[in-house]
């Protein structure tokens, strides 16, 4: 073990500096937190077995060293610091010496004479160092290593003057560095993830099933989570480097419900049954040594009392959380919840908590930083502190279970300059995300909002009328009002998620990625030119990829990525051949613009060469054209797989046979033969065996990013379909759909053709016909369903699921080339019935916005807008009117803030915008410009015209741009040109120019007789 262990030099030396620079300090304002010390004393004994939180002496340990060491002594003093270890671990620390602060080794044996004399030079060092020496009295250290010291120190105890270290020694560890804010952060995540997307998925279920489970076997599936690596790989907020092995339980689960609560808890005790009311959770998780806590109340059919006493919680949490910030007093936080208490609901000020929190860090918990009304404590930025607000044994005697209930929020935050920074804000504290309806609901006036996104796990395994959000409305008007007021919530929410986001950063350039100078090289030696180079003629060598020219009698080779084009053309009795170069400032468009190492230097733009042979300069140019189109597109199938990566292998079954479905087909095909192959589930992924020349295509569970089965109900196929994570090669294309279909109609003869039915079918053999069609389509369900939910059985541990898209709420559109039903499902956006598929994440979305909502128009446009604002926005156009009420209320149901506008924006500029600098543009109001766009409709014509707007002329240009490099011009040059092809599909797609003309022609028409009008009217 002692070879993995690897202590920070820096990290030591740093903190190290940071504990001195303090000590200094309060030496020179009047020792008011070290009480005079001149030394101090850190005794570590025996290791910890089953204390799951830190004392002092071990977050010392942990702070400068990055790990425990047990029988280890610590002497202190301003100038130095004095180890006394055992041999082993003193090799450890052999690296910390030579820095700022002398560090000096006293290393003990088996022999206790070793050990007395070190002891001996740490008491000489603390006489010497002054009559005060601090230590920590509350720690309770054993062992024999401990014991000898405290009989050692006893002999000169009469001689000093012992002083509590313990609030120094605090000061020093709350202001958290940048790499420590960031573990606590990403165990923040972590608590959040397991809270909303396990804890509720598992206690909703219990719940809508009626299951009986006791409090201690819930919590203890919670405890086992953790250690699911890949469950917290796949949270979306947390950073691609986390490393889940590093987390473990600070302290909890720990589970509450039915009527007895006690907040103060750290482990579920008893075996009750969880029960409808009021249900607590809150547990600690601990990452690289930092720890962050959560707790959250839920509510399950909730009396009047107790939804009026939640929401009173939550607006205490929101008046101290409006405190925290630089410079506050402790205490401060503490008297603003007490006073909102005594104010407001005088009849809860004995059952608000004695504290509102503590410190937080690597000890779960600092007395010393209690917010309690005593605490002097001043806030600083870069502490971290962990807020509790809670209401204790309140009493109701409408509520279930006996009558008394308590409740809690609790939060991990770190104190801002000017605000806090909630680091546990993904699990939903408002009323709609912790309440749940399994009775019947008595109606109120008062307006509800829709179910959050940190509450939409709970969505999933409830029934469509549990919840509130997704009961129906009274009215319409009442309906538009809440979704109003959800999206202004939504829109703020995005705007902080944004700043929060991008704080600190920088932009791109613009927004868009600069070209790096690409290195490349004909030839490294003399030598390798080819032999024919000696004619002196002009010489494409297609081996090198390069060009040789003969120039001033000597054979210069150039590279083919240095060559634009060449051509050929004759004059007189000569021909020329002229070969065009890459230089910078060539052209208007960005793709000319080139990168360089050096752009001020000279740069040859072309090469015209003369000669009397004709053909031969034909064949010279059409071999650069060729070679130039073949470094084209090797360069372009290069940049298509840069994102394949290479799958594991997949394990096969070998001791029983694998599961199967046979006669599927599958999209893409692997060659061009329709035939149907096989699937198969194997230990960690799917295998598809084609019947010819035994070629398969593998995917693994963990490349597996959504499974959706579609049933074919009104459909002609029934599939099951695999969205990846990263793409895969079949046959020479990646891909990052593979699909698995089966035909649902039966192949019959044509009536009309040459060959006839055997029989002419009367009324009840169509009806028989029917009924069959009907079975069959439904065992070809039931088959489909039954192989997909066993996928998701063997590939649980991976997070696979099975998603149904929702018909009933779908809609039409064109996303690609023709219009086709999109369907969402629990986690997606989906079109899966025609290639090329569809499918947009829902957590990946940031912004939505309905494009040509106006009045007149029978269609309108819905653009999204990914989290990632590299990637292109996705559109689905030519979506009917008819449906927008439906879209608005389907986005707002999944919590996605959208927009609405008049027209068609010009999504290359604004990606541009956003990405160039991201935070300054949430400074600015973020995606709040796209609804005073919208709210700017019934303007003044003589407004000027937005900068994000398309204008008619880059409309029709649009098509002509698609081959600029920016992924953005790409795109959003496609999605124009689709508008343009589509928008004349509908009735109203007549232009103004044509609608003008018919009308000037029925002018005409009307001045003619009522013969000659009515046959002009039949051409």
């Amino acid at each position: 073990m002692a070879e993995k262990i690897a202590i920070d030099k820096n990290n030591f030396f740093n903190h190290l500096s940071t504990l001195h620079a303090t000590w200094k300090a309060d030496k020179r304002s009047g020792n008011t937190l070290f009480g005079g010390a001149g030394s101090m004393v850190i005794l570590m004994g025996k290791t910890r077995t089953e204390e799951t939180t830190f004392q002092k002496n071990n977050a010392v340990h942990f702070w400068l060293l990055g790990y425990e060491f047990p029988a280890t002594l610590l002497v202190l003093t301003t100038e130095a610091i004095y180890v006394v270890t055992t041999a082993k671990k003193a090799e450890l620390l052999e690296p910390l010496k030579g820095g700022k602060i002398p560090l000096e080794l006293l290393v003990t044996s088996k022999d206790p004479e070793s050990k007395t004399k070190a002891f001996e030079k740490c008491i000489e060092v603390i006489k010497g160092a002054g009559k005060k020496v601090g230590t920590l009295p509350k720690d309770t250290t054993t062992g024999p290593f401990a014991d000898d010291w405290k009989r050692a120190f006893g002999e000169i105890s009469k001689d000093v003057e012992e002083v509590d270290i313990t609030p120094a020694l605090s000061a020093a560890l709350s202001i958290k560095d940048p790499e420590e804010l960031v573990s606590i952060r990403n165990a923040s995540r972590a608590c959040s993830g397991l809270m909303s997307e396990y804890f509720v998925d598992e206690m909703s279920r219990l719940l809508d099933e009626e299951k009986q489970m006791t409090h201690k076997a819930l919590a203890g599936k919670v405890e086992a989570k953790i250690d699911d690596s890949k469950f917290f790989n796949k949270l979306a907020r947390l950073p691609a480097e986390f490393d889940a092995e590093q987390i473990d339980w600070a302290y909890g689960p720990v589970v509450q419900s039915g009527g007895a609560y006690d907040l103060k808890l750290t482990a579920t005790p008893d075996n009750k049954n969880l029960a409808a009311g009021i249900i607590l959770s809150s547990f600690g998780i601990r990452y690289k040594t930092y720890n962050s806590l959560i707790g959250r109340t839920y509510l399950v059919d909730p009396s009047k009392a107790q939804e009026a006493n939640y929401s009173f919680l939550l607006s205490i949490h929101e008046a101290v959380m409006k405190e925290i910030r630089d410079g506050v007093i402790a205490k401060d936080l503490y008297n603003k919840a007490l006073n909102l208490v005594k104010s407001k609901k005088p009849e809860l000020e004995n059952h608000l908590t004695k504290n509102i929190g503590s410190g937080i860090g690597i000890e779960i918990r600092d007395s010393n930083m209690l917010l309690n009304a005593k605490n002097t404590r001043v806030l600083k930025n870069g502490m971290t502190l962990a807020i509790t607000i809670g209401l204790t044994d309140v009493k109701d005697a409408s509520a279930k279970g006996d009558g008394v209930y308590s409740m809690v929020i609790t939060d991990t935050v770190r104190v801002g300059d000017t605000g806090p920074h909630i680091f546990t804000k993904d699990a939903g504290i408002d009323m709609d995300s912790v309440s749940f309806y399994f009775g019947e609901e008595p109606e109120k006036p008062v307006k509800e909002k829709k179910e959050s996104k940190s509450s939409a796990a709970a969505s999933r395994n409830m029934t469509r009328t549990k919840l509130r959000a997704e009961r129906p409305t009274q009215s319409n008007e009442g309906a538009e009002a809440r979704r109003r007021e959800h999206q202004k919530e939504l829109a703020t929410k995005k705007t902080k998620e944004g700043l929060d986001r991008f704080t600190g950063t920088t932009g791109d350039d613009n927004g868009v990625a600069q070209k790096k100078f690409k290195r490349f090289e004909s030839y490294k030696r003399d030598n390798q030119l080819p032999a024919k180079v000696k004619d002196l003629t002009v010489y494409v060598d297609h081996k090198a990829s390069t060009v040789i020219v003969p120039i001033m009698g000597r054979p210069v080779p150039f590279h083919i990525n240095t060559i634009k084009n060449a051509s050929k053309s004759d004059e007189g009795e000569y021909a020329y051949l002229r070969i065009n170069f890459l230089s910078p400032g060539q052209g208007v468009g960005r793709k000319d613009d080139q990168p360089f190492e050096d752009p001020n230097a000279h740069f040859v733009r072309n090469l015209t060469l003369r000669s009397k042979h004709n053909d031969r300069f034909a064949q010279v140019a059409q071999d650069i054209t060729e070679l130039r189109k073949n470094a084209l597109r090797r360069e372009q199938e290069k940049k298509e797989m840069e994102d394949v990566v290479e799958q594991d292998k997949l394990v096969e079954i070998r001791n029983r046979r694998p599961v199967k479905l046979p006669d599927v087909y599958l999209r893409p095909p692997l060659d061009g033969k329709r035939v149907p192959g096989e699937v198969e589930i194997h230990q960690n992924g799917l295998r598809y065996l084609s019947p010819f020349r035994n070629e398969h295509v593998d995917i693994l569970f963990s490349n597996v990013k959504h499974l959706f089965f579609q049933p074919c109900a009104h459909e002609l196929i029934v599939l099951i379909h695999v969205h990846l994570k990263t793409p895969i090669i079949i046959g020479k294309r990646k891909t990052r759909d593979v699909q698995f279909y089966r035909e649902a109609t039966e192949m019959q003869f044509d009536e009309t053709g040459n060959r006839r039915r055997k029989h002419r079918y009367g009324d009840e053999e169509e009806f028989e016909a029917e009924q069959e069609e009907r079975r069959r389509r439904a065992a070809l369900d039931r088959e489909f369903k039954a192989f997909a939910e066993k996928i998701a059985d063997a590939g649980k541990e991976e997070g696979v699921d099975v998603d149904i898209p929702f018909r009933e709420i779908g809609f039409t559109g064109v996303p690609n080339r023709s219009n086709v039903l999109i369907q969402p499902t629990t986690d997606a956006l989906v079109q899966l019935t025609e290639p090329p598929f569809m499918v947009i994440t829902l957590n990946e979305i940031e912004i939505a916005h309905l494009e040509r909502v106006q009045f007149g128009l029978k269609n309108f446009d819905l653009v999204f807008v990914y989290k990632d604002f590299h990637r292109p926005p996705v559109h689905v156009n030519t979506i009917p009117v008819e449906a927008l009420e439906s879209v608005k209320d389907w986005l707002d149901s999944v919590d996605i803030a959208f927009t609405e506008g008049p027209l068609n924006l010009n999504w290359t500029t604004i990606m541009k915008t956003v990405v160039s600098d991201p935070y300054g543009f949430f400074a600015d109001g973020g995606w709040s410009f796209l609804a005073a766009e919208s709210d700017s409709e019934g303007g003044s014509d003589e407004e000027e015209e937005s900068a994000f707007e398309l204008s008619d002329s880059e409309l029709a240009a649009a098509d002509e741009s698609s081959e600029e490099d920016s992924e953005f011009d790409d795109d959003a040059s496609a999605d124009a040109s689709e508008d343009e092809d589509f928008s004349g599909d509908e009735e109203s797609g007549e232009d103004w120019d044509e609608l003008e003309k018919k009308a000037k022609r029925q002018d005409k028409e009307a001045t003619m007789d009522d013969d000659d009008r009515g046959t002009k009217r039949k051409r």
